[in-house]
């Protein structure tokens, strides 16, 4: 979806001026030690999953999601899965309160198994049973698309081309897997110059590379 989370191109937002990361905390308040945390242990639970959490943040109006800070973007998106899986209502939600008792069959993540779950990741790759259809060298060209479900190809690579210099293999769609289906694309990188995404007068030697999923892509139109 076109939301205020995909901003690459725009103008008006002011420069880029990160913290150093030699001197910037891993969190600025406490409260958001607690928000990272409520994230990752509802996680484990099972009721969604990470496309679905991306998603339940992007939906948030444009607005709010511009004017909140990157934690108060988590939670948004939080108490949005919460709601939307059943575990709370918006009543209970609003109110502080749980009028019912936690299921007994949740899978609860315990403080001993926490750093054991951390440092054992998640593979994202997915055999896909179809051979790729592009190859490293070839044009492509990204489908100029705007869905309003989750995508993971940005707004300023729509309708422009670029080279394929990497093929990963097969791994989860976003798209569908944010609507609770796992299924599987081949994933490529795709290197853009810069004067095809942000126009003539920023053209230069510059380079963008982009993890773009196969039905992102066509060759239609692109040089052979």
């Amino acid at each position: 979806m076109n939301g205020g989370h995909d901003l690459g191109g725009m103008h008006g937002l002011g420069a880029v001026n990160p913290e150093s990361e030699t001197d910037e905390p891993v969190f600025h308040h406490s409260w958001e030690r607690r928000v990272f945390a409520l994230t990752l242990a509802t996680g484990f639970l099972g009721r969604w999953n990470l496309d679905q959490s991306r998603h339940a943040r992007e939906r948030q109006h444009p607005i709010d999601y511009l004017r909140n800070t990157y934690y108060e973007n988590w939670l948004a998106g939080l108490q949005t899965l919460l709601v939307d899986s059943g575990l709370l209502t918006e009543a209970e939600l609003q109110s502080g309160s749980c009028g019912k008792g936690f299921p007994d069959q949740e899978i609860v993540l315990t403080k001993k198994e926490v750093k054991a779950k951390l440092q054992e990741g998640k593979s994202v790759e997915l055999p896909v049973a179809e051979p790729p259809q592009f190859v490293i060298g070839q044009e492509v060209i990204v489908v100029n698309r705007h869905p309003i479900g989750h995508t993971r190809a940005p707004r300023y690579t729509r309708g422009r081309r670029g080279t394929v210099i990497h093929q990963h293999g097969g791994h989860i769609f976003p798209d569908d897997h944010a609507m609770g289906d796992r299924t599987g694309q081949h994933l490529y990188t795709i290197r853009f110059d810069a004067g095809e995404l942000w126009g003539e007068d920023n053209a230069g030697n510059e380079q963008v590379y982009v993890d773009l999923w196969e039905s992102y892509l066509t060759s239609d139109g692109a040089k052979q």
